[in-house]
């Protein structure tokens, strides 16, 4: 093996390594979810600590693959599609973060509904729906990172509307609950940030699933029809 085959063999087990690195960031992540909205349902305030916890190590893991994604940068300079994977590389773990972010805000949140004593707890069905699609597009946003596989980012960015819609309803059902009983104000303005930090979910998840596309296809699909992305998704 020459040095120049050498070299692209090394460069090209930095890239695996990073895509490994971000998968795990993302994994962690989704567990972060998962027992944030937990917390919701049952009450388990435990699980609020596990996230806020889980929260430090998501932190560090963006900043450690943001350093390894320059140290690759600055010594290989690359080009063209490999520049690009890059570039692709820094904005996922910036939007993985930002969903960890998410995940400690609805726990926190979960933490001041519980910790009340109150007469009511929050109707929680709407809720758990609404992140059950946040949290699926995640998964499926991933998945398609991992494969690199363009076909699958299609329906996640089609569910980004889906959120937005039942985050909407919650919203005029929250409005409904306070102006009906006053002394649900406190409760429903918590569910409001909590529902609005599962929206954001989708949002980040949708964000990923449009990375994809730029890495495979080269096009960056931000701010164009469904009907544009799902031709570029699927070409």
């Amino acid at each position: 093996m020459n040095i120049d085959q050498h070299t692209v063999k090394k460069f090209d087990t930095e890239l695996e390594g990073l895509r490994a690195q971000i998968l795990k960031m993302g994994g962690l992540v989704e567990e972060q979810i998962a027992q944030s909205l937990n917390a919701l349902t049952t009450g388990d305030l435990a699980l609020c600590d596990q996230v806020q916890e889980g929260d430090h190590k998501v932190n560090a893991m963006e900043v450690d693959i943001d350093e390894k994604i320059s140290r690759v940068i600055a010594l290989r300079q690359p080009a063209a599609g490999d520049l690009r994977l890059l570039m692709a590389f820094e904005k996922t773990i910036t939007d993985l973060e930002r969903i960890g972010d998410e995940a400690d805000k609805i726990a926190r949140m979960t933490k001041l509904i519980y910790s009340d004593d109150r007469l009511r707890l929050p109707r929680t069905t709407e809720i758990r729906h609404m992140s059950d699609v946040s949290l699926g597009m995640l998964r499926k946003a991933l998945d398609a990172f991992a494969r690199l596989d363009a076909s699958l980012t299609a329906e996640v960015i089609a569910k980004d509307n889906v959120v937005d819609e039942e985050f909407k309803a919650i919203l005029r059902q929250l409005i409904t609950m306070m102006m009906e009983d006053p002394r649900t104000i406190s409760m429903s303005i918590e569910m409001l940030f909590i529902a609005k930090a599962i929206e954001r979910i989708g949002d980040h998840a949708k964000n990923i699933a449009e990375y994809v596309i730029y890495i495979v296809k080269g096009k960056d699909v931000r701010h164009v029809s469904m009907e544009e992305i799902q031709r570029e998704a699927n070409s």
